[in-house]
């Protein structure tokens, strides 16, 4: 069983290749071209071979050439490979020494490789995210050439009567071509934005995965996909537990003897994805089910930074059982569970449904005062059947437990049997 290691660089790529014994065979160093790579892998790699390499960013490009080649490839995780990170002399060559013998004595912490399809929504939710951050940037931009120059800026500065005042607006010659600059960028990122988004929009509505995950509240399509990606294959999470501590949302302890300790959160795993789930609990303050319940009671007890980063616990907990179980959540407010999916409907395929009773249905309609639309009613099981999710199953006894102690009951029936009515809103049975 020969073994290998590569210590990859941006430019180059120190190698070392020793046999079962451990005895050093080959040492090269080379450019971290694909040329390279495969010229080194011909020469000195065979089917046998096992190798390490650490990850950083080139990491699965070097892993796709060399698959076909080796009999494995491990891709170490640098965080926990102290002897490489806590070394006081660390140069290319004891690196690839290190990965090599810690491969050979089986004590190599290995990453998980991602399947091309994970990877592939990786980089798409990835691009999408930094697309975001550049749009919020140019319109911080924007802000500070007004107020610069001591503009009041409009509430709404970024809609269409926003970005007509923006256009009309005299200002310094400065400050004009600036200004044009920054709104000529901030139109070509939104095109961007927007060909991202329908993209990720036709893969999410063929992916019942994305449409069970967004059954829970605050959850988009983007938020799903995102939480998908950085998850992959759910296999590999023995509970729900593991999946949050993948993801950072655990809280950090210390313990030695009677003493214990918890502190922040690890923030191990995808940053992204963590920052997803926070922006999504956000929302749940109010939210009348379960998940609104907890949040407002550790808001009460703690504050409610905690008890949003609490919350995208909780919504990483539910989605594992979602996805494991293949049920969408019960305790979605239909209304609103409906629009979202009929959003990303439209979005996908453009298909639009009409509403309302059928013509000649001979059922008599309600007066409703001139003015005041109405809606017809519909049970989370009829929003569910529409949108082609799976049917509920009904919950166990310690779920109604759990949601009778939690204050919801109410709530919960009157979901299941079509009689929960937002604030604000007129409807009518049929």
């Amino acid at each position: 069983m020969p073994f290998a290691a590569l210590d990859l660089h941006k430019r180059e790529i120190e190698a070392a290749t020793f046999d079962d014994a451990g005895q050093l065979l080959h040492r090269r160093r080379f450019p971290g071209t694909r040329e390279a790579i495969l010229a080194f892998a011909h020469t000195y790699l065979s089917p046998h071979h096992h190798v390490a390499v650490e990850a950083t960013f080139n990491t699965w490009a070097v892993v796709d050439l060399l698959t076909p080649l080796v009999a494995s490839i491990t891709v170490s995780n640098p965080l926990l490979t102290r002897a490489i990170a806590s070394a006081k002399i660390k140069t290319d060559k004891i690196d690839v020494t290190v990965l090599a013998h810690l491969l050979r004595l089986g004590y190599l912490p290995p990453v998980w490789i991602p399947d091309p399809a994970t990877r592939e929504l990786r980089k798409q939710t990835a691009e999408r995210a930094s697309l975001t951050h550049d749009r919020t940037r140019l319109k911080n931009r924007i802000h500070a050439v007004l107020n610069q120059r001591l503009i009041q800026a409009p509430t709404d500065l970024f809609d269409a009567d926003g970005l007509l005042w923006l256009h009309r607006l005299e200002l310094d010659p400065v400050g004009r071509r600036a200004l044009d600059r920054l709104l000529a960028q901030l139109t070509l990122v939104e095109q961007q934005i927007r060909a991202a988004t329908e993209t990720l929009a036709r893969q999410a509505h063929a992916d019942e995965r994305v449409r069970l995950l967004m059954t829970l509240p605050g959850v988009g399509f983007a938020t799903a996909q995102t939480l998908l990606a950085a998850l992959g294959d759910l296999s590999r999470f023995p509970s729900a537990n593991h999946a949050a501590a993948y993801l950072g949302l655990v809280p950090s302890t210390y313990q030695s003897g009677d003493k214990t300790f918890h502190g922040h959160i690890t923030k191990r795993g995808s940053s992204h994805a963590r920052w997803m789930l926070v922006e999504a609990a956000q929302h749940l303050d109010t939210h009348p089910g379960p998940l609104g319940a907890f949040f407002r009671k550790l808001a009460a007890k703690k504050c409610r930074n905690i008890a949003v980063v609490a919350t995208a616990h909780k919504l990483v907990i539910l989605a594992w059982h979602l996805l494991n179980s293949g049920q969408p959540y019960r305790y979605a407010i239909p209304r609103s569970t409906e629009e979202k999916l009929r959003l990303l409907r439209v979005q996908a395929t453009g298909e639009k449904r009409k509403s309302g009773p059928k013509p000649g249905n001979g059922l008599a309609q309600p007066k409703i005062a001139p003015g005041v639309r109405s809606r017809k009613l519909k049970s989370l099981s009829e929003v569910y059947a529409e949108e082609n999710l799976p049917a509920m199953s009904p919950a166990p006894a310690g779920e109604r437990r759990h949601v009778a102690e939690c204050g919801v009951s109410e709530f919960a029936a009157d979901i299941f049997e079509s009689k929960y009515v937002p604030r604000g809103k007129v409807t009518r049975r049929e």
